[in-house]
C-alpha cells in the first residue's frame, strides 16, 4: 500500500508547482510487479488531484501574480490562455502535456471554469496519459 501511495504523492506533486516527475516511480513499481490497474488509478488520481491545486490557486490567488514566489512564469500563462481562448474547456484535455499542461489547469481557475467540468475534463486526460505510459511500459517490459 505505501507503493501506491507514493506514487499517488509522487503524480500529485508533478502536477502541482514542484518539479516532480511520476512516470519514473510508475515505471519502476511497475517492473517491480506492482498490480497495473491500481498504478493506473493511483497516479491518475493524484495527478487529477494535483491539478485541482492549481485551479484553486488560479482562481484565488491571482492577484499575487507580480511576487517572486508566483508558481507560473508570464510566458507559461499567456501560452495556455492562448490554447484556452482557442480551443476552451476542451483544452483541460491536455492538461498532461509536460509545457503549459499545469498552466492550463490554472488558467481554468482563472477563466472560473466549473469546478466539476474542470475535473471531469483533467481526470479524462491525465488518466489517458497513463494509460498510455502503461500501455507503452507493458510492450517493452
Amino acid at each position: 500500500m505505501e507503493a501506491y501511495l507514493g506514487l499517488f504523492f509522487s503524480a500529485f506533486l508533478a502536477a502541482t508547482l514542484v518539479p516532480a516527475y511520476s512516470e519514473i516511480l510508475f515505471a519502476s513499481l511497475m517492473a517491480a510487479g506492482y498490480d497495473p490497474l491500481h498504478l493506473w488509478l493511483w497516479a491518475s488520481a493524484g495527478n487529477t488531484l494535483g491539478s485541482a491545486v492549481n485551479w484553486v490557486l488560479g482562481r484565488y490567488l491571482l492577484h499575487f501574480q507580480d511576487r517572486r514566489w508566483f508558481p507560473f512564469k508570464e510566458k507559461n500563462l499567456q501560452l495556455a490562455q492562448k490554447w484556452f481562448q482557442k480551443f476552451g474547456v476542451w483544452s483541460l484535455l491536455l492538461a498532461w502535456l509536460p509545457i503549459g499542461g499545469d498552466a492550463l489547469t490554472f488558467i481554468a481557475g482563472m477563466m472560473r471554469v466549473r469546478f466539476s467540468l474542470f475535473l471531469l475534463l483533467t481526470a479524462i486526460g491525465k488518466a489517458t496519459r497513463y494509460a498510455v505510459l502503461l500501455g507503452a511500459l507493458q510492450v517493452f517490459m
